[in-house]
């Protein structure tokens, strides 16, 4: 007789997969394809929300949805959300600027941040993003926020590669 498999940290492991699950369209989509079916195979919608997690009105929807449309009644809807207020070409402008300092186009600070992108794309396009927005904008352009380290001034290298150790152990 095999031996039952386990999962360490199970109740912590099901929620990062059901989170997993909803993230992308695919996975949505192949866990909608599960549901049907299961429900195709015999299982009533209660047993399949038991075992997958999902309501019972939602198992319902989603049958109901495959019966009428097929596959397509299982994929996800646009969600068109509200139109950027910047062009491709602006988008464009911004990252080639992100590769260079603050100053160089007139601001103050060595790093971007949030605060500072949005005065420049005020500054250079007239338009308003909030300090959030920007920071979404870091990340849709591959850029991530690093925090500055501060360091010791005037002091023998070595000196600062241990401030340096104990910054990075510490947090």
């Amino acid at each position: 007789m095999a031996k039952r498999l386990t999962v360490a940290e199970a109740p912590l492991i099901i929620m990062a997969l059901y989170d997993e699950i909803r993230r992308t369209k695919d996975a949505r989509y192949d866990h909608r394809l599960h549901v049907v079916l299961l429900v195709a195979q015999g299982m009533s919608c209660s047993e399949v929300s038991r075992l997958l997690g999902d309501s019972v009105r939602s198992i319902q929807n989603w049958v109901s949805l495959f019966e009428k449309k097929g596959f397509s009644g299982l994929m996800d809807k646009p969600h068109p959300g509200r139109s950027s207020r910047l062009t491709s070409e602006q988008i464009a402008e911004i990252d080639t600027a992100l590769r260079f300092t603050p100053e160089e186009y007139g601001l103050s600070g060595h790093l971007w941040d949030g605060k500072t992108l949005s005065v420049f794309i005020h500054q250079k396009f007239d338009v308003k993003l909030g300090v959030r927005q920007c920071q979404r904008l870091f990340r849709q352009l591959g850029f991530r926020y690093r925090k500055p380290r501060p360091m010791i001034a005037g002091t023998e290298q070595s000196i600062k590669d241990e401030y340096k150790k104990t910054q990075n152990a510490d947090g």
